[in-house]
């Protein structure tokens, strides 16, 4: 992806500025090309819309944005979407767009066969003119700005704006285009580590070292995932399974049918391949929401709190109860779930149906009450963007996948942090580390929010103590 001035905070900035979803692409940077005006309109000419950025030794960043092609004409262009900013003063972050006098709409931008970018009449922002050579890094800009002339700087001086010099270490023009949804963005949208081997084998490391809190002497969090039929609830067990297991499993029964395929709430074992040793938590399965029927309210609270046996058979005719074999009258920490994670198919959300939401939103109650934290799964992302199907390493570049991410996180009312995009094993035989990767990130994240469970429960045992003994 592409490296330059830029910060992912000033693009967005930029973005709000010039309206729309938009993707930037480096067209030309002093430093790599050379300080030179026929080399800019070589690469920049004809390009549409442009971002020109500046760098100075204060590290003071701005510059000026056209929604017109640069020209080698000779003429001035109109632009009424013309605008100035400055995104960093002396090293701080500093967002602030000047745009432009209605009455000089006409004299927008200069263009010229031998000039660099160059903004407003008189000029507001002359960059460079022929071939400049930098000296100790840095490129002396001799016209300097004539400021408010064609923008409207509210106040803003030559001093305030670019330190009062153009001597400048760097500038760049970026190429602004119309964004496909589908279209991978320069800059991801949630920032993770670099993708690759080593990071997969180092979350590998992390899961497999990972231990509940010590003081509370549990062997094992215990996760619960809930959500519709054929949302890919058992396929993500089956996923994390086969990452430790190395190879790609089918374990727990998981498919596509009118009803849900899961009958029993299972708790699974995930096992470390090699040695067969169990992993410090466990993946809780359990049937579908359905409108008509699957898993009723009553049903998961039991399971919340820990009273729910291993291979429990649901009966949609006879509720779970306290009547049943097995049923665990007393249950301890270790019995009860510690996280919460609902599977959502990002493929089916817009459609989801107000009475499921509903169901969930019931659910979260008797969650919330619990004080469990709770994310979304959104699984079957390479449904929603075809790209994603030939890697799943796009998938936090992806514009799609964060627009369901935010429609989610809306619906369900829970923070977009929260909501977190995977990728199951399917047509796959082999394994694949960018689908490993990607479902580690999701089961790292589940494990910190099950031990911010369990240091409050850590903290309510530590408040009663000092209760009692006052």
């Amino acid at each position: 992806m592409m490296a330059g001035l830029l910060q992912k905070e000033d693009f967005d900035e930029l973005l709000k500025w010039i309206g729309g979803r938009r993707k930037f692409r480096l067209l030309y940077k002093i430093t790599r090309d050379g300080c030179s005006a026929p080399t800019f309109h070589s690469k920049c000419d004809g390009k549409g819309m442009t971002v020109t950025v500046l760098s100075n030794p204060s590290d003071t960043v701005y510059g000026g944005f056209t929604s017109q092609s640069w020209t080698s004409a000779g003429a001035y262009v109109p632009d009424p979407k013309a605008f100035l900013f400055q995104l960093k003063f002396n090293g701080k972050s500093s967002y602030k767009q000047f745009a432009i006098k209605p009455e000089k709409i006409a004299y927008a931008v200069y263009c010229h066969s031998k000039y660099g970018p160059t903004f407003g009449d008189g000029y507001d922002l002359f960059t460079f003119s022929g071939n400049l050579t930098a000296c100790n890094g840095e490129f002396k800009f001799e016209k300097g700005c004539s400021l408010d002339n064609t923008y409207n700087m509210k106040g803003t001086d030559y001093s305030a704006f670019a330190n009062g010099n153009l001597q400048v270490k760097e500038m760049e023009v970026y190429q602004v285009d119309d964004c496909d949804m589908n279209d991978p963005l320069e800059i991801p949208w949630r920032r993770t580590p670099e993708w690759t081997t080593r990071l997969m084998q180092e979350l590998k490391e992390e899961i497999e070292n990972y231990k509940p809190l010590e003081q509370l002497k549990i062997q094992q969090t215990k996760i619960l995932l809930i959500g519709q039929i054929g949302a890919g609830k058992s396929s993500f067990f089956n996923t994390i399974n086969s990452i430790f297991r190395g190879y790609v499993t089918s374990q727990a029964c998981s498919g596509t049918a009118e009803h849900s395929l899961t009958t029993q709430y299972r708790s699974y074992q995930v096992r470390n391949g090699p040695s067969g040793k169990p992993l410090n938590f466990r993946l809780c399965d359990t049937r579908g929401l359905e409108e008509g029927q699957g898993i009723e309210a009553q049903d998961v609270c039991y399971i919340l709190d820990g009273n729910t046996p291993d291979k429990y058979v649901f009966n949609p005719s006879l509720p779970l109860s306290s009547d049943i074999a097995g049923f665990v009258k007393a249950p301890k920490l270790k019995d009860r779930i510690h996280c919460v994670a609902f599977v959502l198919d990002a493929s089916s959300v817009d459609v989801m149906s107000e009475k499921m939401l509903e169901k969930i939103r019931k659910l979260q109650i008797a969650m919330n009450q619990r004080g469990l934290p709770q994310v979304v799964l959104l699984t079957k992302i390479d449904k929603i963007c075809a790209s994603l199907q030939d890697d799943v390493g796009l998938t936090y570049y992806i514009p799609t996948v964060q627009e369901h991410v935010d429609k989610v996180a809306a619906m369900i009312g829970l923070p977009r942090s929260h909501v977190i995009p995977v990728k199951n094993y399917e047509s796959e035989r082999e394994l694949n580390d960018n689908i490993n990767i990607l479902n580690l990130l999701a089961m790292q994240q589940i494990l910190h929010f099950a031990d911010d469970f369990l240091y409050n429960y850590l903290d309510d045992l530590d408040d009663e103590q000092i209760s009692t003994a006052d």
